[in-house]
């Protein structure tokens, strides 16, 4: 029995396709199916209804007025938050708005702003802005003034109705030792200004350590500004590989001017020493000297050395050596390296020379010959404008002229190349070194004020800066409880 039912369930088909075999006993069965399945799901369909809810309720306009600031579009707008009483017959209109007594607000120097565009905005009236000026002008130069200084300013209840708003006080950081304050002592009074010298230390900041997996983070963890470890690395990487000849074991010490003020400010300066050590030898001693700020090695001998400077901000599309001239089709040597960079990028001397040629050089469109120490001449090609004229003697770094695509170009770049003794090499393998050499009474001066900057402590400017007796005075004033105290104390 049970053999003949499951012979029978095998070939029994629930699923017949009805697009076969229509009106066949096959095909009525799966019909038949289908209508059972389909009678089935309608019995068991849910009953959906709408949900009853209680209808809303009517407001009234100045109940609509109070939820209109709780919107989100008014939100979105910038209006201000929080629920406001509507208008009724019981408000009644005011015939004018009381004004604060005093407005009080922050207002900071933008840039290329003056003083008196500033307080003009602040709402400053004519009069007292010119006296302001004229205070401050007496102080201290007005272009000193440095963008992004801050000045509180407080003005007082009009005199009269459409009168500007009279000054009452204006105080501000003039410079890093001085607070300047502007204000009215009496109701009415002239305008007065004080000063405040703020007590400020120069001790230059010295910074040493051990290299460690990273000088970059090394220094930084010591606690050196990340603008001082910049140009330590910078300085040193003119004597130094700093990928190879720099070891985990090494010790650096870099000194950079440095300020704090009794207020708590501190400011960092340019580099002053870059000193690099082994074995508790030192390997590298450089100190910054001079009206233009070189350094020089220990010995007195300034010297900066380099790789290829980048005559222009640009990446190298064609190096030197043979290749497929783009416009004559050829083979031939190309002499030089071509930087991609766009229409009127400023080319810049790679290091100091004199102007030996400038103008139309063939191929070369325009183009600039210099001479440099050691027989090196460079020459920069298609320039759409020079900047320099022959004989004229430039230093490292300045703009002798614009990239362009004159001459045999296809585009705007620069061509740069390098002769030694009339011969073409590769710019990329050569290093340039300028040297300068003290002697004499400047020599000793220089090695006296490079024993003195060695002196420094490391980390001494880093201490907080001792307040006098009179600015913890001035900061901490004696609270009632303690002149209370005081008597019981005797």
């Amino acid at each position: 029995m049970r053999d003949q039912l499951s012979g029978h369930l095998a070939t029994l088909d629930l699923t017949p396709d009805l697009g076969c075999d229509i009106g066949s006993k096959r095909w009525l069965r799966g019909f038949g199916t289908f209508l059972g399945l389909g009678a089935v799901a309608l019995a068991f369909w849910p009953n959906f209804a709408p949900l009853e809810a209680a209808p809303a309720a009517h407001l009234d306009d100045a109940v609509r007025d109070e939820y209109r600031a709780q919107m989100i579009m008014p939100l979105a707008l910038g209006a201000d938050s929080g629920r406001r009483m509507g208008a009724t017959a019981l408000v009644a209109p005011l015939a004018a708005a009381p004004e604060r007594p005093t407005l009080e607000m922050v207002v900071t120097l933008a840039k290329g702003d003056s003083l008196e565009r500033m307080l003009r905005r602040a709402g400053v009236g004519r009069d007292d802005s010119q006296r302001v000026i004229d205070m401050v002008g007496a102080a201290i130069p007005l272009d000193q003034l440095e963008p992004g200084t801050t000045f509180d300013i407080t003005l007082g209840r009009r005199t009269a109705a459409g009168a500007p708003r009279p000054l009452q006080s204006l105080d501000f950081r003039a410079r890093f030792d001085l607070e300047l304050g502007i204000g009215r002592f009496d109701d009415g009074g002239d305008l007065a200004l004080t000063k405040k010298v703020i007590r400020v230390d120069e001790t230059p900041l010295r910074i040493r350590g051990t290299v460690g997996s990273s000088l970059y983070r090394s220094a930084r963890a010591a606690g050196a500004p990340a603008s001082a470890v910049q140009s330590y690395l910078k300085t040193l990487g003119q004597y130094v590989n700093l990928d190879r000849d720099v070891r985990s074991g090494d010790t650096f010490d870099f000194i950079v001017a440095h300020r704090r003020a009794a207020t708590g400010e501190r400011q960092a300066g340019q580099l002053l020493y870059a000193g690099l050590e082994r074995d508790s030898a030192p390997r590298v001693q450089l100190m910054r000297w001079g009206e233009e700020g070189e350094f020089y090695e220990a010995s007195g001998v300034g010297e900066q050395r380099g790789g290829l400077m980048a005559p222009v901000p640009g990446r190298i599309s064609s190096r030197f050596g043979m290749r497929r001239h783009p416009i004559l089709g050829y083979r031939r040597m190309h002499a030089g390296l071509d930087f991609k960079a766009r229409h009127g990028t400023p080319i810049v001397a790679v290091t100091d020379g004199r102007v030996t040629g400038a103008g139309r050089m063939g191929g070369c469109g325009n183009a600039v010959r210099l001479r440099h120490d050691g027989g090196i001449d460079t020459r920069y090609c298609h320039m759409s404008r020079i900047a320099v004229n022959r004989g004229q003697s430039v230093r490292r770094g300045q703009v002798i002229g614009y990239v362009g695509s004159t001459g045999l170009s296809t585009g705007p770049h620069l061509h740069y190349e390098m002769y030694r003794g009339g011969r073409a090499i590769d710019p990329a393998s050569v290093q340039y070194v300028t040297r300068a050499q003290l002697s004499g009474a400047e020599l000793k001066r220089f090695k006296d004020a490079l024993a003195r900057i060695k002196t420094v402590v490391p980390g001494a400017a880093l201490a907080e800066l001792e307040q006098t007796a009179t600015e913890v005075a001035a900061e901490e004033p004696e609270r009632e409880i303690d002149k209370l105290a005081a008597p019981r104390k005797g």
